[in-house]
């Protein structure tokens, strides 16, 4: 009973300590920075675009200076006096990911990229490191943010665009904030946009581990309206007016729907409560995407708009990487020498820490493929074939939501790296 005493007094007295200091640093408000990322293989920037603050910060107010996924990019606030880290956030891009694509050895590109932290109360510097598939830092940036400045710009004080509670947190405190954003819905279509909201969010919430830790989300449909309905599918030259501006064809792949106007999407949502990010786009073409700590898109008429949605998910809010692999494309995102820090994928080259723990005795390594489906959903191996490549990366099961779309549940090591997620932001 004694150490059950004292374990409770600690881990209270841990809370206070996270509490006090967020409290020390920060104000309950948002800083959004806007950057540009541009460049080609050979040589990347980045550069300041517009600095934004909006009222309340959802983001996580403990732990604040650790990351639960290393992500493809950091951004890492320190006090400017002491040169203390008093925040810092993983991510990835568009971008990094553009890099691995052939127009970018001989083209130059500029994306937006959007990103949240609490507002500092003092000076303050702020670094952007975006790695390369090698886990090193190919550019970097540092500039210092002055809370006084008179150009931050103030969004979300009025004007905030409509939106529903779909779900309330347990504890709005120490929960996690997922904003649902219409794109392609006209203001005519809003009651279409809410049943879609519901039916992602039924869909998602059916699903372990978010079923039995929903009470630690809080999720809002934010109604963003758009001209036309519909989105762009430039294949058949077809481009709509939209709040967003999203599109099929990214990097010329027929079913890649993402957006590239990271500040529109931002100005929409400021002064609603958001972090995570799921935008519903109003289209029957299958299609979708996700990026780590950015956002999720997923058209919402196809008949695979359940599953892809929470696929989506595990790419934007987990930090899970694709698990299948393409046949005649293959997409050189992991070298076969470097352990990804995606939770769900190895290389083998520093397998140590991922689900080895999980592994039974006398399991082949590589694990061949079955035709049970019993076996299918719950035999943790190593099985060859993900990240794209069909050779020298390897996954856990033989199937899961993060390889296929008919698979209707998480394979145990993403389920357990979300639970692990979920834990870090909430307790």
């Amino acid at each position: 009973m004694k150490r059950i005493t004292a374990l409770l007094l600690f881990l209270v007295s841990l809370t206070w300590v996270y509490g006090q200091v967020f409290d020390q640093y920060f104000t309950d408000a948002t800083l959004r920075i806007d950057y540009i990322f541009s460049g080609d293989v050979n040589k990347q920037n980045i550069a300041v675009d517009e600095l934004c603050t909006s009222p309340r910060w959802y983001g996580k107010r403990q732990r604040l200076s650790e990351v639960p996924v290393e992500g493809n990019g950091q951004i890492i606030v320190r006090d400017h006096h002491s040169q203390q880290v008093i925040y810092r956030n993983s991510f990835s891009t568009l971008f990094q990911e553009w890099l691995s694509y052939d127009e970018a050895q001989t083209t130059t590109r500029a994306f937006q990229n959007v990103f949240l932290t609490p507002m500092p109360k003092d000076t303050v510097d702020v670094t952007v490191e975006l790695y390369n598939n090698r886990r090193t830092v190919m550019t970097t940036l540092t500039h210092t943010v002055v809370p006084t400045d008179i150009l931050i710009r103030h969004v979300g004080d009025h004007d905030v665009t409509p939106y529903e509670t779909i779900q309330e947190a347990e504890d709005s405190s120490h929960c996690i904030h997922i904003a649902f954003i219409a794109e392609g819905y006209q203001e005519s279509e809003m009651n279409v946009f809410m049943k879609d909201c519901q039916d992602a969010y039924k869909a998602m919430f059916s699903h372990e581990p978010f079923k039995s830790l929903r009470g630690r989300f809080n999720v809002v449909a934010v109604k963003a309206p758009s001209l036309e309905s519909g989105t762009s599918s430039p294949s058949q030259g077809i481009w709509k007016k939209t709040a967003l501006h999203s599109h099929f064809d990214t990097f010329y792949s027929d079913r890649y729907l993402t957006t590239l106007n990271l500040k529109d999407l931002h100005d929409w949502l400021a002064g609603t409560p958001y972090e995570h990010i799921i935008i519903l786009v109003n289209s029957d073409q299958y299609g979708g995407g996700g990026i780590l700590n950015s956002y999720n898109l997923t058209s919402t008429h196809h008949s695979y708009f359940k599953p892809v949605v929470v696929h989506e998910f595990g790419h934007s809010f987990g930090g899970l990487g694709d698990e299948y692999a393409y046949v005649f494309e293959q997409i050189p995102m992991y070298p076969h020498d470097v352990e990804p820090w995606e939770p769900n994928l190895t290389t083998l080259a520093d397998f140590h820490g991922k689900w080895e723990d999980l592994i039974e005795e006398g399991t082949p390594i590589p694990t061949p493929e079955s035709t049970s489906k019993k076996t299918i959903r719950h035999r943790v191996g190593l099985f060859e074939g993900a990240g794209y490549s069909l050779k020298g990366v390897y996954r856990a099961c033989q199937d899961c939501r993060m390889r296929t779309n008919e698979n209707p549940i998480f394979c145990p090591v993403c389920d357990r790296a979300l639970r692990r997620l979920i834990d870090f932001y909430t307790k």
